[in-house]
């Protein structure tokens, strides 16, 4: 029995890396199926894996997987109650974000933390573009990094055009499994580029690959970059916020407004417009980002009652 961590899927074969480095293609056996997830593929990117190795081939077969600290799925159709699983094991997910060029709103920052919440994944929010920013742009930036210190998410400012920051940022994804996305053109590939200027002829490749194929045969490939960083590439990520959530849950994965609700009145309360709602109290008074509590509101009544 050998054992390896999984870096590429295409739905019924495996990539499969050994501590030495060395690549073993591996299958399934049958029906493999996760005990509480109702996945159409049961093995993903990031899985930690035991397999044998056929008699007579350089190929394998997965017998085991190794216990998730976490996990990244979406539904594998609008119609379906199957999930597809994306990537496991993750240790940190890393959200690029600017104030101009684009300007990334707190709506698509706060719809990313709900989802990383839910998936029990460590995030990091990097400011890019500071050598853009004016002084109106710069207060802004305080404004955000005060709202998000404070709810307890890492901010991290960075320049890809004077490399301020640049090593804060290389030094946190070292030996870790991560994922980044962001809005188109926030500097994703740019920064991937930087990190590793070997990787530059490979980034192209690796958002090709994925603009092919429906939605829900479209799977995951981690990539390793010099210093021993590893990232994950799938549309699954760059489209993050796919899991569906109860409305009368979504507020335990806005951590500032779970601790407040503690002091509610009702049990029950979902801090709309109920009686003795200490959410709105600690609104009121400051405690809790306007801008957070809006977006938590507009989430609650997106279409039918859940975020999506």
């Amino acid at each position: 029995m050998e054992k390896g961590i999984v870096i590429k899927s295409t739905g019924s074969q495996y990539t499969v890396r050994l501590s030495d480095k060395s690549i073993v293609r591996c299958g399934i056996r049958g029906k493999f199926r996760i005990k509480g997830i109702r996945a159409t593929n049961p093995v993903a990117v990031g899985d930690m894996v035991q397999f044998e190795r056929n008699p007579g081939e350089e190929t394998g077969t997965i017998v085991s997987i190794g216990k998730r600290s976490n996990y990244i799925i979406r539904r594998s159709s609008k119609l379906s109650k199957e999930y597809q699983l994306l990537a496991c094991n993750v240790d940190t997910a890393w959200l690029m974000v600017s104030i101009i060029s684009p300007r990334t709103f707190t709506a698509f920052i706060d719809r990313f933390l709900v989802s990383t919440e839910a998936y029990r994944i460590p995030v990091v929010l990097i400011f890019n573009k500071i050598d853009l920013y004016g002084e109106e742009e710069m207060q802004e930036l305080e404004e955000l990094e005060e709202i998000y210190s404070t709810v307890g998410y890492r901010c991290l400012r960075l320049s890809l055009q004077t490399k301020e920051g640049l090593e804060d940022v290389r030094r946190e994804m070292r030996g870790k499994l991560n994922v980044i996305t962001g809005n188109s053109g926030v500097g994703k590939s740019t920064l991937v580029n930087i990190l590793d200027p070997t990787f530059r002829l490979k980034t192209g490749q690796i958002s090709d690959s994925h603009q092919t194929g429906k939605h829900t045969t479209t799977f995951a490939e981690m990539f390793e970059l010099e210093q021993g960083i590893r990232i994950i590439d799938t549309p699954g990520i760059r489209g993050f916020g796919t899991i569906d959530i109860e409305r009368s849950e979504l507020f335990h994965f806005f951590p500032e407004i779970f601790q407040a609700s503690k002091g509610c009145k009702y049990h029950n309360c979902i801090h709309l417009n109920e009686p003795g709602c200490m959410v709105k109290q600690e609104v009121d008074k400051g405690s809790i980002s306007e801008s957070r509590y809006i977006n938590y509101l507009m989430m609650l009544e997106e279409e039918d009652g859940k975020y999506r």
